[in-house]
């Protein structure tokens, strides 16, 4: 869903293990990693965008996480020009976010990277806090920056 500004609306997920690190994955072909993102689709909401794609890039289901919180509104990044879309309706200028921050409860051997046929990522890491904004590309950097910024407060309390 794209718009009438140009932005796709997106989710981002801030998936958080039993020692409060990071999950992170290296992007299929690339040297960047990124915290787990997608479109939200017609008639999803952004809950249920998040937790399609949390399965989607991590193989993780609903019950293996709780919402911990999620950012107040809209966070927007624009494309650098050369990953724009030049041909289509509507144009994708880039994208706004709403981010969600998950306490995984779950092994790490459950996270599967390869459930479908065009896998997002081909390897992952846990990471400290503030480590993906050193790991994303600069265009996502502020996006990042903003969203671990507003929900780091939920971070220092204790998960049930």
């Amino acid at each position: 869903m794209i718009d009438d500004e140009g932005f796709r609306a997106n989710v981002g997920i801030i998936l958080l293990n039993k020692a409060k690190k990071i999950f992170c994955g290296r992007r299929v072909g690339l040297q960047f990693w990124q915290m787990p993102q997608g479109g939200i689709e017609e008639g999803e909401s952004s809950e249920q965008a998040m937790y399609r794609e949390l399965h989607e890039e991590v193989g993780l289901v609903g019950e293996k996480v709780n919402v911990i919180g999620r950012t107040a509104g809209w966070l927007y990044y624009r494309l650098p020009e050369k990953y724009q879309r030049k041909v289509g309706v509507p144009k994708c200028v880039g994208q706004k976010q709403i981010w969600f921050l998950l306490e995984f409860k779950g092994e790490d051997s459950e996270i599967k990277l390869d459930l479908h046929a065009s896998p997002e990522f081909e390897e992952w890491a846990w990471v400290e806090y503030w480590e993906p904004l050193n790991m994303v590309v600069d265009f996502k950097r502020d996006v990042y920056s903003n969203a671990l910024r507003q929900l780091e407060p939920l971070v220092e309390k204790p998960f049930n």
